[in-house]
């Protein structure tokens, strides 16, 4: 039979008597197992909004590209011809990026405009296991669309 143990609160606990040593066993525990946790719990959160800066990411490099292979060389259309302006390209896909708010690298050669956007997305979780930011980055290329470069007119 078990002894009966009577605390002062008027609780009565059946078992045996905790040891001097078994103090914060438990408090060991819940900590051993909270930050695993936490950091499980960070990757999800944060992890999922890593997923969707990378996606907006990809969409602002999409986009920039786009915008740079719009810009068509007015020279090459009065030569009957469809091309891209390189310096016209360039600029009109950087001040995509920058009006999506992440400046980007642009490189325009042989009609394609790619465009690379990087940034840094602050951690809400996984700073309090020392992760701090996520980086994240995307890139799009575009060509101009070569369109009917003659036109002939039927009766």
């Amino acid at each position: 039979m078990k002894p009966t143990i009577r605390s002062g609160c008027g609780r009565v606990e059946h078992g045996r008597r905790r040891e001097a040593g078994e103090r914060g066993v438990i408090a060991a525990y819940v900590t051993l197992l909270v930050v695993p946790l936490l950091a499980l719990v960070g990757l999800v959160c944060d992890g999922g909004r890593a997923m969707a800066a990378r996606q907006a990411a990809a969409t602002e490099a999409a986009d920039a590209a786009r915008a740079g292979a719009a810009q068509v060389s007015v020279a090459a259309l009065r030569s009957g011809s469809l091309a891209v302006d390189p310096s016209m390209a360039r600029r009109a896909a950087f001040a995509a990026t920058v009006a999506a708010g992440h400046p980007g690298q642009v490189v325009v050669s042989g009609g394609q405009v790619s465009v690379r956007v990087s940034y840094r997305v602050p951690t809400l979780l996984l700073g309090l296991v020392g992760v701090t930011s996520i980086d994240v980055s995307a890139s799009a290329t575009a060509v101009d669309v070569a369109g009917v470069t003659k036109v002939t007119e039927r009766s």
